[in-house]
């Protein structure tokens, strides 16, 4: 006798898993075009910087933005906290492994300073760069006209997991369509993973939507609640809610691949699989301009009852512009990733970035380790 099923799992892929197919016509990587807008912000890379304090500080998010990208500041984080927030990153680095929780957890209980707010985004902005502020959903009502009288440029809005409907007892949540109608800045919110909850957001007036749960280096909400999509499955199911959104609405929302992201290729295939740019954390703190000193820690690390992140040691492998443009000498794709982008956008045939979405791709979990026994053995 047959038994009924309970549930039906459907199998999610993950960057490792899959491979992009080259197309039928090759071009020289240096004619396409890799830039975008951001509301009216154009970016000539598709790369953000996540907003996590080991990674931007607003010397790091003027060097950024000089070479083309956009960071995005923590504005819960120690540069609000803290008038001279330098002692306390040094301090985190160098905290041993069995307290170093417990000592975040107490830097970050330390009360926000709003006249900080308006600080850095000014010293971001004086700076010449745009400037892109992240807060967490119950702060963001608080924080928004802060945000905007500074002159910041957009407003990222970001948990572990956002949805367009939020059920409490305590307070009336934060309603994004209300928040999109009362700032002139383009909003982005995340994290998401899923094609309902992404619909849904996307009809609130969102500009952005921020893709990935649980996929980053120092994040371990994974491991701790079970919560989460392998990325490649996610920007999919994500950006497919992108154009039937498009197509009823004749709107379009940028999809943000956020997290998981180590390679040249996890960056290529983040965009085939139909991110219109990405938000990358660890390769950033392990440059010599990030603020983190070889250290690496998630947002959600200095929880005060549930941390859901840890402090990793990344070293220092080299300046901001060798991991974007090289050159390297690195064989390992951790370096000029840029460069990547435009070599794999020239073997697929593609002109643009909406035109390298459209790359075939295929289930490949052989991809990494097929003919490669010596590189295997040598690791």
């Amino acid at each position: 006798m047959q038994s009924p099923r309970f549930k039906e799992l459907r199998r999610a892929y993950g960057f490792d898993e899959v491979a992009l197919v080259p197309g039928a016509v090759t071009i020289n990587p240096d004619q396409v075009d890799v830039s975008l807008k951001l509301g009216d912000t154009k970016l000539d890379i598709p790369i953000l910087a996540s907003a996590m304090d080991a990674v931007v500080d607003p010397a790091f998010a003027v060097a950024f933005g000089k070479m083309g990208g956009l960071a995005v500041l923590n504005l819960e984080g120690v540069q609000t906290r803290y008038e001279e927030p330098e002692w306390v990153l040094k301090e985190i680095a160098e905290a041993s492994s069995d307290r170093v929780t417990a000592l975040m957890q107490k830097i970050y209980s330390e009360p926000i300073k709003e006249e900080l707010i308006g600080r850095r985004i000014k010293g971001i902005k004086d700076g010449g760069a745009p400037c892109a502020v992240a807060v967490a959903p119950a702060n963001t009502k608080r924080y928004a006209p802060l945000v905007v009288e500074a002159g910041a440029d957009i407003l990222v809005v970001q948990s572990t997991v956002t949805t367009a409907r939020h059920h409490s007892k305590s307070y009336r949540g934060l309603i994004f369509s209300e928040l999109c109608n009362s700032i002139p800045i383009p909003v982005i919110v995340g994290n998401c993973v899923s094609y309902g909850a992404a619909m849904e957001l996307m009809e609130t007036g969102i500009m952005g939507l921020l893709v990935g749960v649980g996929p980053g280096a120092a994040c371990t909400s994974r491991e701790v609640l079970g919560v989460g999509v392998p990325q490649v499955t996610a920007t999919i199911d994500c950006a497919a809610a992108r154009d039937e959104y498009l197509r009823r609405s004749g709107r379009y929302v940028a999809i943000i691949t956020d997290g998981g992201i180590r390679t040249g290729g996890d960056l290529c295939k983040a965009i085939a699989a139909g991110a219109d740019e990405v938000m990358i954390g660890s390769p950033f703190a392990q440059t010599q301009e990030a603020p983190g000193r070889g250290c690496h820690w998630g947002m959600s690390t200095p929880h005060a009852s549930l941390p859901r992140g840890t402090r990793i040691k990344v070293g220092i492998s080299g300046t901001l512009e060798q991991l974007l443009f090289g050159p390297t000498s690195r064989t390992d794709g951790t370096q000029n990733l840029v460069g990547a982008l435009r070599t794999a956008m020239g073997m697929c045939g593609a002109v643009n970035l909406r035109e390298m979405q459209k790359t075939e791709m295929i289930i490949a979990p052989a991809i990494k380790t097929e003919g490669k026994i010596f590189q295997l053995a040598q690791h």
